[in-house]
């Protein structure tokens, strides 16, 4: 009865192998490899996993690298690929972009774990819910699941490869968030540090003006570790929300 979860980013492919799918289910194994080594994962990581019997991922990184993991799925696992798309509303979460599919998988799921570990934490509170990665994306959730928006801005390495092509003798090491950086690379660093950090608490003023409640605030992603220390306001972060999201969509989808 194992259950398969997937996340493919911009950079690597996630994925954690569960006893069943439904949320708090026992984790069995989890990994990560870069996109450039998808192929390995039968015949590798995967090798000693149960059976699985189901999986659903979300996945951002286009059609040619979904279809290289459906491979690996068909060649180690006897189960269909199955890929959430985002739809009008599921398992709490009601979309409000402009155009409902067009709103990132990874975004989406990562909201729908986040508002059910909130409501298992307390009552319904607004959200912002955020992902650190190749990109940075800032959700906001009012207190009846309604997504009201987010932000997209370049990650730390996005910034400092633009800061290094179009400008002469940037070419540094990575340096430390410091409040007064007095070299290049510690200017570097804390500038885009707190270039991030400045919107995501823009948007937690904006969700606490709209709802006229503090939100709830999540933050996840490969590179979440290195953000929540900069932040002015105390964020949850929590490594398996997207994973957690796909856990509730499934066992949602399994009672239909």
């Amino acid at each position: 009865m194992g259950f398969l979860a997937i996340d493919i980013g911009n950079t690597r492919l996630k994925w954690s192998m569960f006893e069943a799918a439904r949320p708090g289910a026992a984790l069995l194994a989890h990994g990560a490899e870069f996109l450039d080594h998808i192929e390995r994962l039968a015949e590798g990581p995967w090798a000693e996993l149960p059976a699985a019997t189901s999986m659903l991922g979300c996945v951002v990184a286009g059609d040619a690298v979904r279809r290289r993991a459906e491979e690996q799925i068909h060649e180690r696992f006897d189960c269909a690929a199955r890929w959430v798309v985002p739809t009008l509303a599921e398992a709490g979460i009601v979309n409000g972009y402009d155009h409902p599919t067009r709103l990132g998988a990874d975004r989406w799921v990562a909201m729908i774990g986040a508002r059910h570990r909130m409501l298992a934490e307390g009552p319904a509170r607004p959200m912002v819910v955020v992902l650190i990665g190749t990109a940075v994306t800032v959700e906001a959730v009012d207190p009846d699941g309604k997504f009201l928006g987010g932000l997209i801005l370049p990650g730390h390495g996005i910034m400092l490869r633009a800061l290094e092509s179009g400008t002469a003798g940037l070419h540094v090491p990575t340096g430390d968030v410091v409040q007064f950086p007095t070299n290049t690379s510690d200017a570097l660093t804390s500038g885009g540090t707190y270039a991030i950090a400045g919107a995501v608490e823009r948007m937690v003023a904006h969700v606490r003006e709209h709802c006229g409640a503090d939100p709830a605030r999540y933050m996840t992603g490969g590179a979440g570790w290195k953000m929540a220390p900069s932040m002015s306001t105390e964020f949850q972060l929590v490594e398996s929300l997207i994973m957690d999201g796909l856990l509730v969509i499934a066992e949602q989808r399994a009672n239909l």
